[in-house]
Parts: C-alpha cells; structure tokens; sequence
C-alpha cells in the first residue's frame, strides 16, 4: 500500500462525518484497525480496498491515489470547464473579483498562446508549473484559515507547505529564466527561438486584439502594487 491511502480514507471518513468507532463498525472490523489502517502503522489487503470503495462509493484508483477524480475517471483536456462560459457567476454583487479574475485570465491566455509559438518544452512546463504553484499556495491558504477543515485532501503537511512552496516557486523562477537564455535545441527553429520572436504593445495588441487591455491594465497594476509596497 502507498503512502496516499491513509490520508485519503481518513479524510472520506471525516468528509462523511462519520467517527472512527461508526465507519468501523459499518465496515465490520475494529475501530483499532481502522485506527491502524488510517495512520499507515498496518496495509489492508484487496478485498478490504474494493469494501472501502463501495463504503464511501469512490474507485479503488482514488483510494490508492492513483487518480484525484472519485469516480476514478480519466482526465481529459475536453473535461476541463472554461470558466468564461460560466453563467452562473457567483460574484454577481461585487465587480472587484469579477475584473481582477479577468484580468489574469485573459492574460494567462496571452502567456500560453505565446509558450506555443516558442514550442519550448522545458519552459511550458516550468511556466506551467510556477502558475499552478501560485494557485496552490493561495488556495491553501484560505483552506487552512479554518482550522477544522480536513487537511487530508493535502500530501504535504500543514508546517511545511509554505516553505516548500516558496522554495519550489524560486525554483520554477530560475529555471523559467534558464529555458529563455538556454533554449533546448531540439525544439526549436528559427521561427521559434524565444530571442527572435518581436514583441511590441502594437504587435500584442494586433495578435490579441481581445486580451491586450487585459495584460496592459494587469502589467500597470503589477507595478503600482510593487511601487507601493516598496515605499
């Protein structure tokens, strides 16, 4: 068994609401196994793995995790949701989320069609992950503001995540700069070359006609916050 199926039983157990002493009772053991099985001191066999996932009636895959869908459904780019085509908004009654939300969207948008142009591999990826890592660290945040949320939906602890994330997000800045500068050249051509490619605000403007304003306003309030908290 992995180090995955522990954090995972125990954080369905408490998403159920359910107390140790009810689940292990349900499941037909001792509350003292499943004590075991959900700090990784004792593994489960097979058929205890297929009884927990008709327990708490998710796939076996999202036990073990191998997957971080329930149903133990393969991701796909098609299943992603656009979040534009969202009609139901739930910020309806306050503007500032809504500007802001579009604002880095739509200049996201820019950053991934330009990464595609320069079909550099190491540097969507670095740049991929620097984005995601931002994501998770706010997220994280605001998730662990209340202290009774379940911390089982996370591997890495509540005492080291933002150490960790701070250090791997140096980490994705450094070797972002290093795939610009260093470029792998099995991947490129001429046309391709990051240091070739022209950029001006009339070319932007002309190549994203819809998200233009969208990067000049987020690039001009990125400067205004930088210029205020160093005063």
């Amino acid at each position: 068994m992995n180090n995955d199926f522990p954090r995972i039983i125990t954080l369905l157990r408490k998403e159920k609401g359910l107390s140790q002493k009810k689940a292990a009772a349900d499941l037909n053991i001792s509350q003292a196994l499943l004590s075991h099985y959900e700090k990784g001191v004792r593994e489960c066999g097979l058929e205890f793995v297929i009884k927990l996932s008709d327990y708490y009636n998710v796939s076996c895959d999202y036990l073990l995790g191998k997957t971080p869908n329930k149903n133990g459904v393969t991701f796909r780019i098609e299943d992603i949701p656009d979040s534009s085509e969202n009609k139901d908004n739930k910020f309806k009654n306050s503007i500032l989320p809504i500007l802001n939300k579009k604002l880095i969207v739509n200049s996201i948008s820019i950053i991934f069609d330009m990464l595609q142009k320069y079909n550099n591999k190491a540097l969507i990826t670095e740049v991929s992950s620097y984005f995601m890592l931002c994501v998770y660290y706010i997220f994280r945040i605001l998730y662990s503001a209340n202290s009774k949320n379940p911390q089982g939906l996370f591997k890495i602890p509540i005492g080291s995540y933002e150490a960790f994330s701070s250090a791997s997000l140096c980490l994705s800045k450094l070797n972002i700069n290093h795939s610009v500068k260093h470029p792998e050249k099995n991947t490129l051509s001429s046309i391709n070359n990051i240091k070739k490619m022209p950029l001006s605000p009339d070319i932007i403007s002309k190549d994203y006609p819809l998200y233009a304003s969208s990067l000049y306003n987020l690039l001009q309030n990125s400067e205004e916050v930088i210029n205020s908290k160093l005063k």
